[in-house]
């Protein structure tokens, strides 16, 4: 599988206790279910792209992040070396969303015009500040534009043409 199948859904950043149990900082809005226990997984190193293929037996959150236990790793010794590696789903393993719905990686990359045609440039982050996300825009000159994603402003969606319309209110921009 190449490195466009697959999607990041978390990173590894220390062991935790003797037993084999990893600290995992989630980067997925399904954390709940990307880590429970029977969940196949892969993990990546980030530089030389080494994987391995995982199964998580036990998964539990704590202070904002996740503890798993992997199927075969009972301790310490067999998990430190994972440190800093990402963990990744392929996409085909991803479930269908509601109508409306989109995963990140469908988002960033989209080109955004105004409802009048005007380019504002490409979106390139999505922030999770709060009561909606928020999309970083960089257009091809100056700088950077946030846009909240609410229906007031994000009129429609294309993942297809990665494209986005949205109606600027004042101040904005």
């Amino acid at each position: 599988m190449n490195e466009q199948d697959m999607l990041t859904v978390g990173k590894i950043v220390n062991t935790h206790g003797i037993r084999g149990e990893l600290k995992v900082v989630s980067q997925t809005h399904f954390a709940d279910e990307r880590f429970a226990p029977g969940s196949k997984l892969v993990i990546e190193h980030p530089e030389t792209k080494q994987r391995i293929n995982i199964e998580i037996t036990g998964a539990r959150e704590h202070k904002g992040m996740f503890m798993i236990k992997l199927a075969g790793y009972d301790n310490i010794n067999d998990v430190e070396k994972y440190k800093g590696w990402e963990i990744k789903i392929s996409k085909d393993a991803l479930g269908e969303l509601e109508e409306g719905e989109y995963y990140h990686y469908e988002i960033v990359g989209c080109k955004v015009v105004t409802e009048e045609g005007q380019e504002l440039g490409t979106i390139t982050e999505i922030l999770s500040p709060g009561a909606n996300d928020v999309w970083v825009v960089k257009p091809a000159k100056g700088k950077e534009l946030l846009i909240p994603v609410i229906d007031d402003v994000v009129l429609n969606v294309d993942v297809a043409s990665k494209t986005v319309i949205v109606r600027l209110m004042e101040g904005l921009i």
